[in-house]
Formats: C-alpha cells, sequence, structure tokens
C-alpha cells in the first residue's frame, strides 16, 4: 500500500481516503467505488505537426465506451474473470526480463491475472471496472479504478508499464494516443511499455463472422467530428473503408468523384463491407446460472443493453471494439517525441509494441 500512495499524483494522494478499500483486502460483498477519480488532464505532448491528442477531446468518456465497455464489463466481471487466468507468453516474457525491484504499472489490469507474474517486481494495477477491481483487491493486489487516458500515478515513477488489450476498447484515435502518452509518461527515462490489442488481421478468421459490424447509427450519432474512427482530420466524414488514407486529392475532379461517390456509400450497409471493417461489437455470452449471481443482467436486459440467446441459455452483452490494422498502433506513436519503437510483432491475434523512453 505504501507503494501505491508513493506512486499517485498529489491529486489523487489528497482523496487517498476515498478508496482506500481498493489498495486493501476486502470482504464487502457489496462493493462500489466510493468516488469518480477526476479528470487532471495535463499539456500533451503530441507533437501537433503529426497527432493531436486535445485534451479537451479525450477528457469526456464517450457514451458508447460507457455503454459498451465500462458497463458491460462491471455485469460481466465475475464471468469475465473465471476465464483469464492463462498468461501470454510474449507479456509473461517481458514481466519475467525486468530488474529485481522494478515497479510495474499495469493499466487496465482486468482481474489481475498479470500482477505479482514476476516476483522480483512490485505491481500496482488500475482498471475502469470498479468490479474487476474489487477481484484484484480480494486477492490482495494494490490496485484502484482509474481511466486509462488520465493515470493517476506521477510522471516518471515506473520503470515498466503495460496495457494488455485495453486501446482497442478506446473508441477514438485522439483517445488511443492519448492513452499511449500516459503510459509513456508515468515511466522513467529508460523505462519500458508493452502494448497489445486486437488485430484486423485475426488467426483465426472464423471468429470474425460472430462480431457484429458497428451499426453505422453509431458513425452518424456517436461520432461526429475529428477523431472518430472512421473521419480523419479535415475531411468528410467518409468510412475509413471508402477512401485510403495516403490517397488524399486535391485535385478538383478527384474531389468531385467523391462528391459523387459519397450519396452511394452512405446508402451502403456497415454489415456489407466487412473487408475493411475495423470497428465491431463482439459478444460475450454470459451464462443464465451467472447471470443471476448480479441484478446488472436484469437491468441490462431490461434497458436494452443485453438480449437473451434462449438457444444458448446466456444473457449476450456487446463489448465495443477498435480492431487494428497492420502499422497502426505504430502509427499512433510517431508524434510523441520522447519514446523510440524497440520491438513490434504479431502474436495470437494482437499487434504488440514495446517501447522505450528516451527522454
Amino acid at each position: 500500500m505504501l507503494i501505491l500512495y508513493r506512486a499517485l499524483k498529489p491529486t489523487f494522494i489528497n482523496s487517498l481516503c476515498c478508496y482506500s478499500r481498493f489498495i486493501s483486502p476486502m470482504t464487502d460483498t457489496n462493493f462500489k467505488p466510493l468516488c469518480t477519480l477526476t479528470p487532471n488532464v495535463e499539456p500533451s505532448t503530441i507533437d501537433s505537426s503529426n497527432h493531436t491528442a486535445s485534451p479537451t477531446r479525450v477528457q469526456s468518456t464517450p457514451e458508447i465506451e460507457k455503454k459498451y465497455v465500462h458497463r458491460v464489463y462491471d455485469a460481466i466481471a465475475p464471468h469475465f474473470s473465471s476465464t483469464r487466468f492463462a498468461k501470454w507468453p510474449k507479456v509473461a516474457a517481458f514481466l519475467s526480463s525486468l530488474a529485481s525491484g522494478s515497479l510495474v504499472l499495469d493499466a487496465g489490469c482486468g482481474n489481475g491475472k498479470y500482477l505479482g507474474l514476476n516476483p522480483d517486481c512490485f505491481f500496482i494495477g488500475c482498471d475502469i471496472s470498479s468490479s474487476l477491481i474489487k477481484i484484484c483487491s480480494d486477492r490482495g493486489h494494490e490496485v484502484l479504478v482509474a481511466d486509462a487516458v488520465n493515470l493517476p500515478y506521477r510522471t516518471g515513477f515506473g520503470d515498466a508499464a503495460i496495457s494488455i488489450a485495453v486501446l482497442h476498447h478506446l473508441s477514438t484515435e485522439y483517445r488511443r494516443i492519448r492513452a499511449i502518452e500516459e503510459l509513456v509518461r508515468v515511466v522513467k527515462k529508460g523505462g519500458y511499455v508493452l502494448i497489445t490489442v486486437w488485430a484486423k488481421e485475426q488467426e483465426h478468421r472464423s471468429l470474425i463472422s460472430k462480431w457484429t459490424p458497428l451499426p453505422e447509427k453509431y458513425v452518424e450519432e456517436e461520432w461526429i467530428g475529428p477523431g472518430s474512427p472512421r473521419a480523419r482530420p479535415a475531411a468528410s466524414p467518409l468510412p475509413l473503408t471508402s477512401i485510403p488514407e495516403n490517397e488524399e486529392s486535391s485535385s478538383g475532379q478527384d474531389k468531385k468523384d467523391c462528391d459523387d461517390g459519397l450519396k452511394l456509400l452512405r446508402d451502403l450497409k456497415v454489415e456489407d463491407n466487412v473487408e475493411n471493417q475495423q470497428e465491431y461489437f463482439v459478444p460475450w455470452h454470459l451464462p443464465y446460472h451467472r447471470a443471476e449471481i448480479s441484478g446488472a443482467s436484469a437491468q441490462a436486459l431490461a434497458s436494452g443493453l443485453a438480449t437473451r440467446d434462449d438457444k444458448k441459455g446466456a444473457v449476450v452483452y456487446n463489448r465495443y471494439y477498435h480492431v487494428f490494422s497492420e502499422g497502426e498502433l505504430e502509427s499512433l506513436t510517431t508524434g510523441i517525441n520522447n519514446v523510440r519503437v524497440v520491438d513490434k510483432f504479431f502474436d495470437k491475434s494482437n499487434w504488440c509494441i514495446i517501447l522505450e523512453k528516451i527522454s
């Protein structure tokens, strides 16, 4: 607990009593977060000539993340945790390679399966889901509830940081860049950051057929404006599938051709254009006998957040994912001046990257 206290920003230390229950073992079965961490946005380190992660664009959590990430994981946490015990070899190898005594910050720690993996290191975790944080705390881990785009840790405090299967739940490019900035900020000079995300290039293509391409209404209603997954800066809100990013045209004829095709493209269903699709709802089947444990499922069914699948005997929740194309994760780091890419690889349907903080 002392390590966690020292790691926190002063603004969070001032309110430490509010979440003291997150950092010691608990037996309270009616666990609820005692406070909401107030955003403490610092100036962006992104080079404005490249990417722009404006604080005003990342400070507020988009509704689609609140509904299809935060609420879903809170509802499925016990069942989700019961399926999350195997460690990915690449992540285990990274953690095992760290020097004895290293402090590791796990942003998006889930049920804490990587916390304490290297017994010679110290681990601190955070996650947006209070239900998952309760599971971690009950296991004796030092954890707290926090947002990946606003980590509560002091600058340059950790020796390493990991973000395992988290960034693909962030719904705009600005928020993904900001999350990477935060991971870099909290480690020391010479510290390393490991990030993994789901890949568009899935190892088992049959899996994609079980996912639901993002309905058009979310493109139109949820993500209008810069930073949306389907709109490039200073461009019309065309789906990424319609115009390759490297084919911007200044020609009047090309623009006319583009405008002429816009009406047709808008009439196409997202479901019919799967080849270049990157936004999905990925289902989680919560068995009826597990759903009964939590009243959240009854509420989710009533509100439309979840549906029933009587054939499988499950309550079905949809989780939002942005699956990453090759090179996309690396490209998000190009405007961050104080890091370098030391490794990048594809592993079990995930794109992975290791960064080093150089200043």
